[in-house]
């Protein structure tokens, strides 16, 4: 893989349950408006995925296929968490809850014969101990729910030799606009940039 210097995806989910507007994809939306700040000349292309295994699975193919990002950053929901959640790994089994459409992978499975975990190249925790973001706490996670989320994050490091990351935001609330999601994403994005571009083996 040679990715690419000057382009990172962020993606966000669409529809989920009751939430006909996923806060994840709020967020996301809102961060293209404002961009990846700072002086980066990183180009930021933003894409909804869909609360469906196979769909997510085609899409992120396709962007490691043809877009080759240096890095690519899922933004999903976590419904029972009131601050954001920066996860470390994505795992290769257990998905057993079926999707919007009511499937569930065979075996439970991501990817067949791969590793049981894959980590990110970016040390989340570090990255989550050195930040702040007024108004918005951040926490550090290594199990990001076996879910659609979890399937096509571990997808995502298969496929970009870890170069990813997932976010999990949580749901939208008068303390928490989507604008202010957004600026924490940002801010967060920029961090994993750094620590992508630097040169030498990595922290983790």
């Amino acid at each position: 893989m040679d990715p690419q210097a000057g382009c990172v995806v962020v993606t966000g989910f669409g529809p989920f349950r009751q939430h006909l507007v996923n806060p994840s994809w709020e967020a996301v939306q809102e961060l293209s408006k404002l961009g990846l700040g700072g002086d980066t000349e990183v180009e930021l292309r933003t894409l909804q995925l869909p609360v469906d295994y196979r769909a997510a699975r085609q899409e992120v193919t396709r962007i490691w296929e043809d877009l080759r990002p240096q890095l690519v950053v899922h933004v999903g929901m976590d419904a029972s968490t009131k601050v954001i959640i920066l996860e470390q790994c994505g795992k290769n089994r257990g998905y057993r809850d079926a999707d919007i459409r009511g499937f569930r992978p065979e075996g439970g499975v991501c990817v067949a014969g791969g590793p049981e975990v894959i980590a990110s190249v970016v040390s989340m925790r570090a990255v989550c101990r050195r930040l702040a973001v007024e108004d918005v706490e951040m926490a550090f996670s290594r199990d990001a729910g076996r879910y659609v989320c979890d399937y096509t994050y571990y997808l995502s490091l298969h496929l970009g030799s870890g170069h990813a990351a997932l976010v999990h935001v949580p749901p939208r609330s008068r303390g928490l606009p989507a604008s202010l999601l957004a600026k924490a994403l940002q801010v967060i994005i920029q961090a994993l940039l750094e620590e992508v571009q630097r040169p030498g083996p990595k922290a983790w």
